[in-house]
């Protein structure tokens, strides 16, 4: 990149413009004029036209806008175009202003398959006058004007073309001659010693090419492929096919014919223009010889695409007979195909119905199997709840009755049995020996006492399970004995 600069237009009264130079061609470059507004894009109305050779569909209609802020800096804007605008490498924002400067690189479009570099790749760069004048192209306004005059003259229908009646072959030939000619005259030199030194525009501008529909565009626009007539599958399927395959053969070969004479007649044009600046004395007749077959290109490029054009307007014509008498044919099967559909979407109908109701039938038997599952297993569960009920209400019988100590009508605290099998808590009767030495039940002396550690066991294991209430005073008890016990 150059050094940084905003690129405000220069005077071209010092003879130095701003322009897009584009990357790896002396041609084509784009004029930045100071105080105008410039558009690049593929549709008409702009102020520079380009037209893809390897894809028409690269440079949208509107592709971008260049134009000047108040400070006079220029400015680039992405029109929404479908394969965007790249500046340095990256891609813009659509319809957001860039500022672009001096050395900046501006890319419109991407590259197609294993290319690296797109098609439109341009820098921006400021040059002379006359150095750059040569490699600038005619702008739009310039083409549409020109283009207008010649449709006048292009037009001209298929009877003047296929009537033998009405005008004979060397009418038809001399109006197509005329045609050809009026269309691109070659620049011829008046004096043998003369040179001309016209730009290369001057001629490019008077070569016209044709699209295959009559319409016709400046040979600068830059030629993409011809347009090939969009035919719809009801259209191939209803035609007859060897008359349709036999005219569509002959449409290619006469389309790769035609290109092939543009690719011929821009080899030509290149030629002439080198040996009009190379050559400045002594080469008059090989540039008029070069120019005469220039001409002669031009004409039979002329021939070829008006034998084509009729082609595509009789394929036109027999794709709509065949359109139509297909329409009759869909109308006249319409009714039976609905009647058709209907029957079957009631046999579907019907059938779906039954099984839903087979559905429905299993269902419910299902659904009553399980409620009586259910039932039953209700059942079940109030007999084991009431099974433990009855298992715990005895088991607090038996704690209250036969696991109770006598001297303290509590559980047993560390159970001890004496001598005479009576059990009491190890604290109680430790403190009613303190009065007495005998059984509190049956009045022998206590002889021997003996801790029991099964009581114990079954003891807690029943306490467990009974509230927490009767846990935590059992708890507080065992404490309270544990503390009197250390005093």
């Amino acid at each position: 990149m150059g050094e940084p600069g905003s690129l405000v237009t220069g005077d071209c009264a010092r003879g130095r413009s701003w322009c897009l130079r584009r990357v790896g061609m002396n041609a084509e470059w784009l004029l930045l004029e100071d105080g105008r507004e410039v558009t690049v894009g593929r549709g008409f109305g702009v102020t520079y036209q380009l037209v893809s050779k390897t894809c028409p569909l690269m440079i949208s209609r509107n592709h971008c806008v260049l134009k000047q802020n108040p400070e006079g800096q220029w400015t680039i804007i992405d029109n929404k175009s479908l394969n965007g605008v790249w500046l340095n490498r990256e891609r813009l924002e659509p319809l957001k202003v860039y500022s672009i400067h001096k050395g900046d690189h501006i890319q419109l479009g991407v590259p197609l398959g294993n290319k690296e570099n797109a098609e439109y790749e341009y820098e921006v760069t400021e040059e002379d006058w006359e150095k750059m004048y040569p490699h600038l192209p005619p702008k739009s306004d310039q083409m549409m004007g020109k283009n207008k005059d010649l449709r006048s003259k292009r037009k001209f229908s298929l009877d003047e073309l296929e009537g033998p009646g009405a005008e004979g072959p060397s009418n038809l030939k001399s109006k197509i001659s005329r045609v050809s000619c009026e269309l691109g005259q070659p620049v011829k030199s008046h004096e043998k010693d003369e040179v001309p030194s016209q730009p290369s525009e001057y001629v490019d501008s008077k070569l016209t090419s044709f699209e295959p529909s009559g319409k016709i565009t400046g040979a600068h626009i830059y030629p993409g492929p011809p347009k090939v007539v969009e035919l719809d599958n009801k259209k191939q399927k209803a035609s007859n096919p060897s008359a349709s395959q036999s005219s569509l053969l002959l449409f290619k070969e006469t389309m790769s014919r035609i290109l092939k004479l543009k690719t011929v007649m821009q080899e030509k044009q290149v030629a002439v223009l080198n040996v009009k600046k190379q050559t400045q004395e002594g080469n008059s007749k090989k540039i008029v010889k070069m120019e005469q077959e220039l001409q002669d290109l031009q004409s039979q490029l002329c021939v070829e695409q008006a034998q084509q054009q009729a082609r595509v307007e009789l394929l036109e014509k027999t794709f709509q007979e065949d359109e139509q008498h297909l329409q009759g044919l869909k109308k006249e099967q319409g009714e039976e195909d609905l009647k058709q559909q209907l029957a079957q979407a009631l046999q579907e109908h019907r059938a779906l119905m039954e099984e839903l109701n087979r559905s429905k039938t299993n269902f419910e038997a299902i659904i009553q199997a399980k409620n009586k599952e259910l039932e039953q297993t209700k059942e079940e569960k109030e007999k084991v709840q009431a099974q433990k009920e009855e298992v715990l209400s005895h088991m607090n019988d038996v704690l209250e009755n036969e696991l109770q100590c006598i001297i303290c009508s509590e559980y047993f605290i560390e159970a001890v049995t004496l001598n005479c099998a009576h059990s009491f808590c190890s604290f109680c009767i430790n403190e009613w020996m303190k009065r007495k030495i005998e059984c509190p039940i049956c009045r022998k002396d206590i002889k021997s006492k003996t801790h029991s550690l099964v009581l114990d066991n079954c003891i807690n294991k029943m306490v467990d399970n009974l509230s927490s209430e009767v846990k935590e005073r059992r708890i507080i008890l065992i404490r309270e004995r544990k503390a009197k016990r250390l005093f």
